[in-house]
């Protein structure tokens, strides 16, 4: 159950995703002809064009890349807890990558990750991107051969939906329908690629990317009925360290 799972073991995750060039001009032409046949899966009027399209490109694996991973985690000190967060963000994603996998090789094997809507996107996400970059995936993302039951992986959406397969819930949703103050940004996810493309403003979307890691904690809490954090009990990361040179 839930509430059994040694919180510190939980690993909260969000990840952020751009299409892979700043336009469809900018790819490889053969590239540019299978996103095409791609695009004409995706369309639903006339007037898509594959350039348009390219919009929603950051979305696939094949397609996009990885720009920023944010994490958080729960450590007690004298029964004190304390959120701490940590990002990897770079505009060389080979180097983002290993960075993470470093992170997630020191910690212990007990480690489950979380993320709302992380078993369809986050989790395979972070793993075809890997492969891609030749890089060996982590024990805790690598599920070849393992049980169902030896996979480590939490998702606040399968956790909300009890059962129901019918629809999608929100994390912004889910968080105002539980109570939590989820914080209000000028940005969402679907204008991350013109902040990074266009703003070359790496460090505001990590600043965004950790607001939804916390509200994945929040969630995690009030569904495991536990007393959810307080600004004062969040640990944030100096944004400067990070890489935002575009």
């Amino acid at each position: 159950m839930l509430e059994n799972i040694y919180l510190e073991n939980i690993l909260c995750l969000d990840i952020e995703t751009v299409p892979q060039y700043k336009t469809l001009e900018y790819c490889p032409d053969n590239l540019k002809l299978l996103w095409n046949r791609k695009a004409s899966l995706l369309r639903k009027s006339e007037i898509e064009s594959d350039d348009f399209l390219y919009q929603r490109a950051g979305i696939y694996a094949e397609f996009g890349k990885i720009i920023c991973i944010s994490v958080g985690f729960i450590k007690f000190n004298n029964h004190f807890r304390k959120f701490h967060l940590q990002s990897f963000a770079d505009i060389d994603e080979s180097k983002l990558l290993l960075e993470f996998k470093k992170f997630l090789n020191n910690r212990d094997n007990s480690t489950i990750l979380c993320a709302h809507n992380g078993k369809e996107f986050d989790f395979p996400y972070i793993s075809r991107r890997m492969i891609i970059h030749g890089i060996s995936l982590p024990d805790v993302l690598n599920l070849h051969g393992k049980k169902p039951w030896e996979i480590q992986h939490l998702d606040s959406l399968e956790l909300w939906k009890f059962g129901d397969y019918k629809n999608y819930t929100p994390l912004n949703l889910l968080a105002y329908i539980l109570g939590i103050n989820s914080p209000k940004d000028d940005i969402d996810g679907s204008k991350v690629a013109d902040v990074y493309y266009k703003e070359n403003n790496l460090l505001r979307i990590v600043e965004y990317c950790q607001k939804d890691v916390i509200t994945v904690m929040q969630v995690l809490l009030r569904l495991r009925q536990e007393n959810i954090l307080n600004d004062i009990d969040i640990i944030s990361p100096h944004l400067n360290s990070l890489n935002p040179a575009l």
